[in-house]
């Protein structure tokens, strides 16, 4: 689980982050990126619409995205706000998928050079 300074909760943050970040798509999931402070701890947040699934289906989704965020903040990955949008193929993907994704588009050369202020 992700700690409640590890999560945008905020409706503007998902917004601006959305709208002004730095976008890296994937074959389940589109992440948005935006640099913070340096020396800030990163935070994750996760869309994940209707068109998924049904709720179970969402949650469970949802759950195996933050689990991925989760390994990333393990790796001292920080100064950044990711928005992690998740795509009707995740419903079927299974977990090493999702997690290949999120740790993609941390490890992507735009979010490095986000995060490094470029």
């Amino acid at each position: 689980m992700l700690a409640k300074a590890n999560r945008i909760t905020s409706a503007d943050d998902y917004r601006v982050i959305v709208r002004r970040g730095a976008k890296v798509a994937g074959a389940h999931t589109v992440s948005y990126v935006r640099s913070r402070e340096s020396g800030t701890d990163a935070r994750f947040g996760f869309i994940v619409s209707k068109k998924v699934g049904g709720a179970v289906r969402r949650n469970l989704v949802r759950r195996r995205l933050k689990a991925a965020c989760h390994e990333v903040l393990g790796d001292g990955f920080g100064g950044v706000d990711i928005v992690v949008r998740a795509l009707p193929s995740a419903a079927a993907a299974d977990w090493e998928a999702l997690r290949s994704e999120v740790i993609g588009a941390c490890s992507d050369r735009r979010v490095r050079d986000r995060v490094k202020g470029g």
